[in-house]
């Protein structure tokens, strides 16, 4: 079956550093579109980041170019969340997607804290 199993995330302060790593079972991982997304407690979960399904492309909320970087590795069936200069506007619980078509699959979420 599918499974998106997150990892790394943490406390951090400000400033810090933490790369997210999203593991993808059960599908073509190369036919699909890879995407992080977070929602803070209260807030509407939103998208941080996408990837092509080539990696060709990138696409980035306003508010983490230039801090975040998304990557993926076909052979690992990875897809990966830099994250630097973090700011405590940062926590949440982010999520990895699968998307393609009408088709998507989400993990579990796992929880990112920016706090001194």
């Amino acid at each position: 079956q599918v499974q998106l199993v997150e990892s790394g995330g943490g406390l951090v302060q400000p400033g810090g550093s933490l790369r997210l790593s999203c593991a993808a079972s059960g599908f073509t991982f190369t036919r699909y579109i890879m995407s992080w997304y977070r929602q803070a407690p209260g807030k509407e979960r939103e998208l941080v980041a996408s990837i092509t399904n080539t990696g060709g492309n990138t696409n980035y909320a306003d508010s983490v170019k230039g801090r975040f970087t998304i990557s993926r590795d076909a052979a690992k069936n990875t897809v990966w969340l830099q994250m630097n200069s973090l700011k405590p506007d940062d926590t949440a619980v982010y999520f990895c997607k699968a998307s393609r078509f009408r088709e998507s699959y989400w993990g579990q979420g796992t929880q990112v804290t920016v706090s001194s």
